[in-house]
């Protein structure tokens, strides 16, 4: 069974820290492209940040403005989200995804698998 799950969020006041853990099991990130998502009340998820298979280099959505840091480490089979500077307006439920790396380089987001999600508030 193809799992993603992820840890680490909870209630942050604004302008500090946190790291979100995502963990695979049943399958190897590495064959994915793998995202993190989030989505805050009453709105769509977003995408927010993105690793193609066999890439290092995180692309990110401008909104994010050099704030988060994604990595992945292939040999523990997990993806993070450093979280920094965080905002009210971030609060959301925060997903990992992984997604099918031949349409995200042809533009198109297909995602094979989701994590659960993990809520991150953030106090004013």
């Amino acid at each position: 069974q193809l799992q993603l799950a992820e840890s680490g969020g909870g209630l942050v006041q604004a302008g500090g820290s946190l790291r979100l853990s995502c963990e695979a099991s049943g399958f190897t990130l590495d064959d994915y492209a793998i995202g993190w998502f989030r989505q805050a009340p009453g709105k769509e998820r977003a995408a927010l940040s993105w690793i193609r298979r066999g890439d290092e280099t995180p692309v990110y959505a401008d909104s994010l403005k050099g704030r988060f840091t994604m990595s992945r480490d292939n040999a523990k089979n997990m993806v993070y989200l450093q979280m920094t500077s965080l905002k009210p307006e971030d609060t959301a439920v925060y997903y990992c995804a992984a997604m099918d790396d031949a349409a995200l380089r042809g533009g198109r987001v297909r995602v094979e698998v989701w994590g659960q999600g993990t809520l991150v508030t953030v106090s004013s």
